[in-house]
């Protein structure tokens, strides 16, 4: 299951790198899909400078997307009360299968199940003394810090990408059905208003560029944890990525041909990718959540009894709301 939330994570990855190459520099899809192999260069560049070096680049290039869709969102000025309206949780999310189809889409995007076992790894790569108990608490500190910045970077992302939609487009949602139409949209007066700017479309067409150069590296990443970990295979870190790629591109290119390449069954895509996520979700948390609460495992740094209630409630909901969007999607 999480090898296959890897190749998810990999596919959305994938796929926004070749629309975006499509967007900047009119890429055909199939072309801009076959030279996401080279992202490994990327990856093997990175890895030249060090796990935590590639920790500050990730981190910095998240920084940086949600620079750019906050700059988007201030502009757009979006009307606050109708967005503390919107976080509050409904049960039409139970009768609407399109709410919620986009609702679990985002929080694959956000929690992604992988994520889970690459910051473990990252806590284990810090270096501390495991027999010194301070050092030991000092290093779960940090690593709870950076999960915790890392998940909040990314629910501030994609909370400002859907507020910029509904502010700007909604009124044109007929129109603006794609990653082009939006593109297209951020330099059309007659969509957009005084906020129609050229350089907002680049900078939109750059975010999703870089969104899908990270999902490569962290899907590469936390797929060779899990390999080691699971499988017990140990591959040098450029033979899992091309392997992966390699998986995740024949049904890509299988699809594609079938649907001669449309941009918005590729889309399509991205949001079942997440849904997939989103799926996978469960059988990571609880396993998570009942390991980190084991006495015998974790000693002093057992969960509290609240952290653990709320874990379960949590992992419940999710997984409440995976099964009631497969029984309305097999209704």
């Amino acid at each position: 299951m999480n090898e296959l939330a890897m190749m998810a994570t990999d596919l959305t990855g994938v796929v926004g790198t070749a629309i975006a190459l499509r967007l900047l520099f009119g890429l055909p899809l199939l072309y801009g899909i076959l030279l996401t192999i080279f992202d490994v260069l990327i990856v093997l560049l990175f890895l030249r400078f060090g796990i935590r070096r590639i920790e500050f680049i990730v981190l910095s290039a998240i920084l940086v997307v949600g620079v750019i869709f906050g700059i988007e969102v201030f502009r757009a000025h979006p009307p606050i009360a109708a967005i503390l309206n919107g976080v509050v949780p409904t049960a039409d999310i139970f009768q609407n299968h399109q709410k919620l189809v986009l609702s679990l889409g985002i929080m694959g995007a956000t929690i992604m199940p992988h994520n889970i076992y690459l910051h473990s790894s990252l806590a284990q790569s810090r270096r501390y003394d495991y027999h010194d108990p301070a050092q030991v608490k000092e290093a779960l500190r940090f690593a709870n810090w950076d999960s915790n910045v890392h998940l909040v970077a990314a629910l501030f992302i994609n909370a400002l990408l859907l507020i910029l939609g509904g502010t700007l487009f909604f009124h044109a949602s007929g129109q603006l059905a794609s990653f082009q139409n939006v593109f297209d949209g951020l330099k059309n007066s007659n969509v957009v208003g005084s906020l129609a700017n050229p350089v907002m479309s680049l900078l939109f067409a750059f975010a999703l560029l870089i969104t899908g150069l990270i999902s490569s590296i962290t899907s590469t990443l936390s797929g060779q944890i899990v390999m080691e970990g699971y499988l017990n295979i140990r591959l040098p870190l450029w033979q899992r990525r091309l392997l992966t790629w390699f998986v995740t591109l024949i049904p890509i290119l299988i699809i594609g041909f079938m649907v001669g390449f449309n941009e918005q069954d590729f889309e399509d895509m991205i949001v079942y990718a997440q849904i997939a996520l989103s799926i996978a979700l469960p059988f990571t948390l609880f396993p998570m959540i009942f390991l980190t609460s084991s006495k015998k495992l974790m000693g002093e740094h057992v969960n509290s009894k609240l952290v653990l209630v709320v874990g379960l409630i949590l992992s419940s909901v999710i997984t409440i709301l995976n099964l009631q969007l497969i029984v309305s999607t097999l209704t």
